[in-house]
């Protein structure tokens, strides 16, 4: 069994605010971050090789600036059992996806722009992105990897993150989810959360449960063809995606791309 592990930041236990997450400013709250962050991955690697998963790829989607953008994880104390990939670009690894993957895992995730009990919610960029729809669905960053992974028709088995998380992604991918909130979110920068070492107990066993049965969930699919909307939250920055290939304005603060299928539309729109 193949497992691909898509990870993020801001749904992990015990991070609540972005200096634990910006490694731009790279202070010592944000590699305090790493090791809650990389300890949860270990966390379900630990849970898919308990359910006899042989190959593992974890994949590290957190944004957090500079020369630590999709580079969070802590090499040196992940589980040996898997492997990482380091990217330039999001959502511009594929290969463990085309070559046939049997299930994905997503860890520490958060909710989308706009949720009230969402832990740090924003959805790709806080300052940036306001709504973000798949042919009328609006979803955020949970949504764009499970179409990622829907693409290669792997599904998405597991969520984990706080409540608010945990609810989207079962709206958007079906009951036979399985999620793990380790955390309930009080406010944007605020939580009622498990100790970290409870919360890796309750991964590991999370994973195990989800890849017990692997026609759980579907695929996900947006829909053929798709149309990608991205509203934005100011004017200028339409200004740096609205001349791209595929990309049609709107309004003022309105993007959209179509195409025949949701990796195509956001391709054109992203790279």
């Amino acid at each position: 069994m193949k497992v691909f592990i898509v990870s993020d930041m801001e749904g992990v236990a015990g991070i609540v605010k972005w200096q634990q997450t910006d490694g731009a400013k790279e202070k010592r709250a944000y590699h305090e971050g790493r090791e809650l962050y990389t300890e949860e991955i270990n966390a379900a690697v630990r849970g898919a090789k308990a359910a006899g998963a042989k190959e593992i790829v974890v994949m590290d989607c957190h944004g957090a600036g500079e020369e630590w953008t999709f580079n969070s994880l802590i090499p040196d104390k992940l589980d040996p059992d898997c492997e990482f990939v380091v990217q330039n670009d999001w959502t511009e690894y594929t290969e463990l996806l085309s070559s046939g993957c049997d299930a994905a895992l997503f860890v520490g995730m958060h909710a989308k722009a706009g949720t009230p009990d969402g832990v740090m919610s924003h959805t790709v960029s806080g300052q940036a992105w306001r709504e973000l729809k798949f042919n009328g669905t609006s979803v955020g960053e949970t949504g764009i990897n499970a179409a990622l992974c829907g693409q290669w028709n792997c599904p998405v088995l597991l969520v984990t993150g706080d409540e608010a998380v945990c609810r989207e992604a079962t709206a958007l991918l079906g009951d036979g989810l399985t999620t793990v909130a380790v955390k309930k979110g009080l406010g944007r920068y605020s939580a009622r959360q498990f100790p970290a070492l409870k919360a890796r107990e309750m991964i590991e066993d999370g994973a195990k449960r989800a890849l017990k049965d692997l026609s759980a969930v579907d695929p996900y699919d947006p829909g053929r063809p798709c149309a990608i909307t991205i509203e934005f939250m100011t004017p200028d920055r339409v200004v740096e995606y609205r001349n791209r290939r595929g990309v049609e304005q709107v309004d003022d603060l309105t993007l959209s791309s179509k195409a025949d299928d949701w990796w195509t539309a956001w391709s054109q729109f992203y790279f």
